[in-house]
């Protein structure tokens, strides 16, 4: 099968590599759509180790081609949607109720959950070994498109997640930094959840067009005010939840400084250096501030959830794939979606 094999920083091309087949609780789907995830570009950069002839990607959608023995309820056919993370059920951390920290069998892990494209081969190839297929095959309905559902493998679950852990109640204020495909799904998130006012902080103008379309009320352009001080007036003395869509030291600690005592910092961002936390924007450890961090949530029930909130209408993910490319033109796909040349926020891939 044709797969995008990574070598090295800088270094990931498109090779034939042998076709994986199902073994006992796995399965073999033949993938029909897939995307490149900001987190991608971090193994791309070689700012995240991941081993040389490792197969990336993880965001899968595509048709069941073999089913190994033990996996019931399905049938070679199936269009199933399969989420970033693929915990088995059955260890500590998934009965635990926290399947993205799944250990498959080794106790808890860091992002121990994520698999594909991190330790084991990836979506964006034309097949993918799906592990503890029982847990992780989600059907797609009929009435959903493959484009529909893409998204909900991994950014809008990862988005999402950020205000469900960020606790976000009905009247709620929440400011979102950084609008890339993750922060608008956790500004839509945020929205789902009944916040009340949501501001987003984007001056990619393309970005901010796209965060109001996603429900935010206002956005601030980090370079033209200061987003503090405004944040400060527009919430009348502090966000309940600052959501952190970026990774970055300036975007962590600004989340923090726009809080009103007793909120919470809810941080997506995949960092890479060090992190540090300011003791005056911690208000010395006084503030009942909570800093909570979220894995993308996976599992066939949250990807089912997911795609019950695209068909009833609530959600429409679809604008935010904006390119689109083949398998054998992933490379370039790469290079525009890591420039973020022409509007560019997901890019399809089709194998």
């Amino acid at each position: 099968m044709r797969a995008t094999v990574f070598h090295g920083a800088g270094d990931i091309r498109v090779e034939e590599v042998p076709r994986p087949h199902a073994g006992v609780g796995e399965a073999v789907i033949r993938v029909t759509l897939t995307t490149i995830c900001g987190t991608d570009l971090h193994i791309v950069r070689g700012e995240y180790a991941v081993r040389p002839g490792l197969v990336i990607g993880h965001e899968p959608v595509g048709v069941i081609e073999e089913l190994g023995d033990g996996v019931t309820g399905y049938e070679i056919g199936d269009r199933v949607l399969v989420g970033a993370i693929t915990p088995c059920g059955q260890c500590r951390a998934c009965l635990s109720g926290q399947l993205a920290q799944c250990g498959h069998g080794h106790g808890f892990e860091a992002v121990g959950g994520w698999r594909f494209g991190n330790t084991i081969n990836g979506a964006q190839a034309e097949y993918l070994l799906v592990p503890s297929a029982q847990a992780n095959l989600a059907k797609i309905p009929n009435e959903l498109t493959d484009e529909q559902v893409v998204l909900l493998a991994d950014i809008a679950s990862t988005g999402f997640s950020g205000a469900e852990s960020g606790d976000v109640r009905l009247g709620d204020s929440v400011v979102v930094f950084a609008q890339g495909p993750i922060g608008l799904c956790a500004t839509a998130g945020a929205k789902l959840m009944g916040a009340s006012l949501i501001i987003a902080v984007e001056s990619d103008p393309t970005r901010a067009a796209m965060a109001r379309k996603m429900g935010a009320d206002v956005v601030l352009n980090q370079k033209e005010v200061d987003v503090i001080s405004e944040v400060r007036r527009l919430t009348d003395g502090g966000a309940d939840v600052a959501i952190e869509a970026l990774g970055l030291q300036e975007t962590f600690e600004n989340a923090l400084r726009c809080l009103r005592p007793g909120g919470t910092l809810s941080s997506l961002g995949v960092y890479s250096g060090k992190l540090q936390v300011p003791y005056d924007a911690f208000a010395a450890g006084l503030g009942d501030y909570k800093i909570v961090t979220t894995l993308c949530p996976g599992g066939k029930e949250r990807m089912r959830r997911l795609m019950n909130l695209v068909q009833s209408g609530r959600f429409d993910p679809t604008p935010l794939l904006t390119h689109r490319f083949s398998l054998d033109q992933i490379v370039e796909a790469y290079d525009l979606f890591g420039e973020r040349r022409d509007g560019v926020l997901k890019v399809a891939i089709k194998p």
